[in-house]
């Protein structure tokens, strides 16, 4: 049981190493795909109103601030260049349920991709 086990995640090792092999030769050496993540909850109105619009743009904003500023911490820590390649911001209404005491508000979820050469 245990070899049956071992050569199936062997099998599927060789399955995606090879795909990940052939990214990485298509980028320089050095180079690395950076991936970071946020996730928090905005309290506030969620309706059509003007203030729950300036609550979703608030929430975008932080996430591109967050983009913004990913690279300037890359280049202080272990990047000599980077490059922003995508950002994504997605919010979700949590219209309040108070009979569970769940708060209306946004939760935001924002991811950046980034591609650096290494110090």
């Amino acid at each position: 049981m245990k070899l049956t086990r071992a050569a199936t995640i062997a099998g599927l090792f060789a399955m995606f190493a090879e795909p990940a092999a052939a990214q990485m030769m298509g980028r320089g050496e050095g180079q690395v795909r950076i991936q970071s993540s946020i996730n928090f909850f905005l309290p506030g109105p969620t309706g059509d109103g003007e203030e729950a619009q300036k609550l979703r743009d608030q929430a975008r904003r932080t996430v591109y601030e967050m983009a913004a500023r990913e690279c300037e911490l890359l280049r202080e820590t272990l990047a000599k260049d980077c490059r922003l390649e995508a950002v994504n911001a997605n919010i979700n209404t949590n219209r309040g349920d108070y009979g569970r005491q769940q708060q209306e508000g946004y939760s935001v979820n924002g991811s950046v991709n980034l591609q650096i050469t290494v110090k």
